[in-house]
């Protein structure tokens, strides 16, 4: 038996060097896909500042606070803003903590998937796996497809700048959006050689663009007080005060989602078990601070807040406030390059999710839709997939601000699921000290975050539950309406309706095709191939 497993991993070794394309791969990198069981198919082209910069400029926190924020400023005006934000971040960090230590312990494009069928208990694992590969890819798909979305209302923004009276018709906003993803679609393809130094530029941009907002606001704009900003009240939202400003966690969510970004490029990361945390915590502390000080600034520049209530696009009267069309165009432009940017890296992070889930059969057409490149070692099959499955729900938005906002919260329940499952299933493994331990991790929760009772609870046990907790109680207030009572139909929440079928639909495939064909990460893993009855994983991915 010994002598088949190392003639296994000797054809490992031998198939890592035939696949037709040199692979950049330290022994850290080498000895981590070796335990995942998986073959180095990607270059490994990003190092860690264009990593940085892919995440941060993915999560682009401070934009968003600005373009989707200042909708919510009708459920506790600004002061139900600015603490719904700060509390909402609070309770999240740890979240993106947790994420960071699984990226660590298991650095592989697949992400909450894999972690989930490595963590969970075995008897649960396959199908729990399987859930959350599904809701993974609908995620990412779902927020590939509200980021074209929001370049083309910026568009539609600074042509209200100059022309007031000019309004984009539906199909005028649909062609625009196409337009924009073939772009995208460019960029991740004929221009991928370029991407990881795009990245690093974009970061630097990332921050400049940030300065220049602000500063102009604040020279420019007249100032509200402190007593306005943080201790004024407004609820025209219909719910009780309460209420209101818990649902606006849903805004803020979706301002500092998107930690997981780096996680999904893990195989093409130098030295990814601890560049790839790196940047999960780093991008995240770094969007977060400027995002709570475009709020600040935001807040204080506004003007009365019942001119933002009542405004159709509450940003712009945000940037009316400087009494400047120049200075207006130069912000929002500054915005809509960088969101479109950050369009780029969305497909390239959701064709990657994509790929690995087809890599382990758990999609239809896997065998397709898994293929690289020989030349390039880049997914296209995986890139054009996401890519025409994007430009369906396009089509079905019609630039539609409803479908927008169903986009919106069909993203964020399928996201936070698999951070619930692949959270829930770390924090069972280390309560049940009969189960082998958890994985090593380079950048560990335990040594980062020195518990504060060490003889009680280490802090990896208590940042999980704290995590767990706060991910399932996030998932109840994605399901609720904005506001009360839901009269027409635009105003209730149907992402949760689409979340149920796409469960449903998963439900379907699993019975028919995943309980057969579906193969679980963990069956590769080091220390755990033997409850599978297999040696080291050898066949790889298919090559065009």
């Amino acid at each position: 038996m010994k002598e088949h497993v190392e003639a296994k991993v000797e054809r490992m070794e031998v198939a890592e060097s035939d696949t037709g394309h040199a692979i950049e791969n330290n022994d850290q990198d080498y000895g981590d896909m070796k335990r995942l069981g998986k073959k180095q198919e990607f270059h490994r082209n990003f190092g860690f500042w264009s990593s940085l910069g892919f995440t941060s400029v993915y999560q682009a926190t401070w934009e968003i606070v600005i373009i989707v924020v200042s909708a919510g400023v009708f459920s506790g005006g600004f002061a139900g803003l600015f603490w719904t934000f700060i509390g909402t971040s609070i309770f999240y960090t740890p979240i993106v903590a947790s994420i960071a230590e699984m990226a660590s312990m298991a650095p592989t494009s697949g992400g909450q998937y894999h972690w989930v069928s490595e963590f969970a208990p075995p008897r649960y694992q396959k199908i729990l796996s399987y859930a959350s590969g599904w809701m993974s890819t609908l995620a990412w798909i779902a927020a590939q497809t509200s980021g074209p979305f929001l370049s083309v209302t910026l568009i539609q923004v600074m042509i209200d700048v100059r022309k007031p009276a000019y309004e984009f018709t539906s199909w005028q906003y649909t062609l625009l959006m196409l337009a924009l993803l073939v772009s995208i679609i460019f960029f991740n393809t004929w221009a991928a050689p370029i991407l990881p130094w795009l990245e690093t530029v974009s970061l630097f941009v990332h921050v400049a663009g940030f300065l220049v907002v602000i500063i102009t606001l604040w020279v420019c704009a007249p100032k509200a007080s402190a007593k306005d900003v943080f201790a004024t009240f407004v609820n025209e939202s219909g719910w009780n005060m309460g209420t209101a400003i818990l649902l606006n966690q849903v805004n803020t969510l979706y301002c500092i989602l998107g930690s997981d970004t780096a996680v999904h490029i893990s195989e093409e990361i130098q030295d990814a078990s601890l560049s790839g945390p790196k940047v999960v915590w780093y991008s995240y502390l770094l969007n977060l601070a400027m995002g709570i000080i475009t709020l600040i600034t935001m807040l204080f520049c506004w003007g009365p807040v019942e001119q933002a209530i009542n405004a159709d696009v509450p940003y712009l009267v945000l940037f009316q406030q400087t009494n400047s069309i120049g200075v207006s165009l130069l912000d929002l432009i500054l915005i809509f390059i960088l969101i479109y940017v950050g369009n780029i890296t969305s497909l390239a992070a959701t064709s990657r999710e994509t790929f690995a889930f087809a890599r382990d059969r758990g999609l239809p057409f896997s065998s397709f839709i898994s293929k690289l490149s020989t030349t390039t070692a880049l997914p296209y099959h995986a890139i054009y997939t996401t890519s025409l499955l994007s430009s369906l729900l396009l089509l079905i938005n019609l630039g539609s601000t409803l479908a927008f906002n169903i986009t919106v919260s069909l993203s964020l329940l399928a996201l936070l699921s698999t951070y619930s499952l692949s959270i829930g299933c770390v924090l069972y493994r280390r309560l049940s000290p009969s189960l082998p331990p958890l994985p090593p991790a380079r950048w560990s929760l335990d040594t980062t975050f020195p518990s504060p009772f060490p003889n009680l609870i280490s802090s990896g046990t208590l940042i999980n539950a704290l995590a767990f907790a706060y991910s399932c109680f996030a998932l109840v207030w994605c399901c609720l309406p904005g506001s009360y009572p839901v009269a027409r139909a635009q105003d209730a929440n149907w992402g949760p309706a689409l979340w149920v079928g796409v469960v449903v639909l998963a439900s379907v495939f699993y019975v028919v095709h995943g309980r057969r064909r579906y193969r679980p990460p963990v069956m590769w893993v080091e220390g755990r191939r033997g409850e599978f009855g297999v040696g080291v994983r050898v066949e790889g991915v298919q090559h065009t």
